[in-house]
């Protein structure tokens, strides 16, 4: 019998940490349709001009529509939105600083081309994150790496990228078990004078880690490994999952097409 392979995941693992479990209709959905989804929406967002601003309007209705589906609760994504504020502050500075046609707001004098760059930043920027949100949060980190698989993402990617998570709780637990060894004998930060303390224990997990790694890769070796993850098993797709999954890229081309009739 298949089971959905975030059925048990609740994202307690580093790996895990941005996986929201729920129960809804984009977490059932595989992960290589959410991911085909993710970069055909992205992609004819980016190549949508700013000016199609009805365009606009459309994506994020879409994107309200896949939030509420995912049934992802809203405090957490906005505070993961807050990794946007360096684009959005950068944005905010180009009116500012760009050259060109200029145009005045009271006594402020903007740049024309400096403030459509800036909105077309933030707009673009934004509908990346919430896709981002909605892809991570729904989607969990071993659905996404056998979606990679599915899609043809190159091996050598697929592999760095899971030896890469499954062994981030390795290393998070080593550095726990050196946290605790040095406050055990008294160590305590004060400020520049704990750096050298912390770059030795760098070193030294540095040093751990390669080693481990070197133990673990003759061990795979010794187990038969010959290039590829046996453990990324595929997930069972049924074509009501493709016609789920690509009918937000089909309305973000149908809100491009309509909004480039209406802006012609």
């Amino acid at each position: 019998m298949h089971t959905e392979s975030h059925a048990h995941t609740h994202g307690h693992s580093v790996g895990e940490r941005l996986y929201i479990h729920r129960h809804s209709f984009v977490h059932e959905l595989p992960g290589h349709i959410k991911l085909v989804a993710f970069f055909v929406f992205i992609i004819i967002a980016v190549l949508t001009p700013i000016q199609q601003w009805q365009s606009f309007v459309g994506y994020f209705l879409i994107i309200s529509v896949a939030l509420a589906l995912s049934k992802l609760p809203m405090l957490t994504l906005a505070k993961r939105a807050t990794i946007e504020f360096p684009f959005i502050i950068f944005a905010l500075l180009m009116p500012f600083t760009a050259g060109g046609e200029m145009f005045d707001i009271g006594p402020v004098s903007l740049s024309r081309e400096g403030s459509i760059a800036g909105l077309n930043l933030i707009t673009k920027a934004t509908l990346g994150v919430f896709c981002s949100m909605i892809l991570a949060g729904s989607t969990t980190t071993h659905s996404l790496l056998a979606g990679f698989v599915r899609i043809k993402t190159p091996s050598l990617f697929v592999q760095i990228a899971a030896f890469m998570i499954r062994y981030l709780n390795v290393i998070n637990d080593q550095m726990a078990r050196m946290k605790v060894a040095r406050e055990s004998r008294g160590f305590q930060a004060q400020g520049i004078r704990s750096w050298p303390i912390f770059t030795s224990t760098l070193g030294a997990l540095f040093i751990r880690s390669y080693e481990r790694g070197e133990r673990v890769h003759l061990a795979m070796l010794a187990r038969g490994y010959a290039g590829t993850l046996s453990s990324l098993s595929v997930e069972n797709v049924r074509p009501k999952h493709w016609r789920a999954g690509l009918t937000f890229p089909f309305l973000a081309a149908l809100s491009f097409l309509l909004g480039r009739v209406l802006f012609s």
